[in-house]
């Protein structure tokens, strides 16, 4: 009698589904090793699905330049993540659209560093622009606004 209920048991588990988990996207971040605000963006990054591992770096600007940010747009961290690059206080709906939609572009970059925006504090007082931008030496274009 015991072997039966365990028989049922085991094929009640085996036929229920697994409840679905979603993948862990892996990032590196290359930061300024004195910058708190990018370990405040990490955690964001990480509250969101991420797994970021920080790279502390005292060459940063030769960092992002050999990635590909334009000089314009280099903000204190920069961000790989799925064969782009994320530079700047992104936020997290807008790099998970570019993970989804795969554009033939090098990365985004939100310039400055706005108040009330992931790894900032206070409100936000302003609509942002995340800007696209590729290695051809073309402009960069608004890939969103937040």
């Amino acid at each position: 009698m015991k072997l039966t209920y365990r028989l049922a048991a085991l094929a009640v588990l085996i036929s229920t589904p697994m409840p679905a988990f979603a993948a862990t996207i892996d990032a590196v971040m290359y930061k300024n090793p004195s910058c708190s605000c990018c370990e405040t963006y990490a955690a964001y990054l990480e509250r969101n699905g991420f797994k970021v591992d920080i790279k502390p770096t005292n060459d940063l600007s030769q960092v992002s330049a050999r990635l590909g940010v334009p000089a314009d747009l280099e903000g204190c961290h920069s961000v790989v993540v799925g064969g782009y690059v994320v530079d700047g206080f992104v936020p997290v709906d807008v790099v998970k659209k570019m993970l989804a939609e795969h554009p033939a572009i090098t990365g985004i970059a939100m310039a400055g560093m706005p108040m009330g925006s992931p790894g900032m504090g206070g409100q936000k007082t302003e609509s942002w622009k995340i800007y696209a931008f590729t290695r051809d030496g073309k402009a960069p274009t608004v890939y969103a606004t937040e």
